[in-house]
């Protein structure tokens, strides 16, 4: 299973604040460095703000910083902020009620995944994102 692009967006920015030594980012820095539509940032910018993870500073020095630790900000947060973790927690197969009782034909296949897919969303944050390897943002 692959994150939505929404999602894909949000993580790409906020892991590449946590690479980069700069304290603040402004939009079109973002956008011309990540590569992300100028509207779509700005939404998720909003979303992210929102949510108390970054907050804007104003002025002609302004832009983005974080307002959270970032040990604190776990990845199901910032979907759930941006998209919500439904997508992730629901029927792979999209059927509304999918259980151990009423099982979808992948339910017992996919159930372990599913459970161990939350479980790491839920526990990595975005200060484990932080790596002097990383090369793609």
């Amino acid at each position: 299973m692959r994150l939505s692009k929404t999602s894909e967006y949000a993580l790409r920015i906020l892991s590449f604040m946590i690479n980069s030594d700069m304290q603040v980012f402004s939009a079109k820095y973002l956008i011309d460095t990540l590569n992300v539509p100028d509207k779509y940032l700005r939404r998720l910018m909003t979303d992210l703000s929102k949510n108390g993870f970054i907050k804007s500073l104003k002025g002609r020095d302004g832009g983005y910083i974080f307002a959270k630790n970032a040990n604190t900000i776990h990845i199901s947060q910032v979907i759930d902020a941006v998209e919500g973790m439904d997508r992730y927690e629901g029927c792979i197969m999209g059927f509304g009620d999918c259980s151990d009782s009423n099982p979808c034909s992948l339910h017992e296949n996919y159930a372990p995944i599913k459970e161990q897919l939350i479980h790491f969303l839920s526990t990595t944050t975005i200060s484990e994102l932080k790596s002097t390897n990383v090369l793609k943002f």
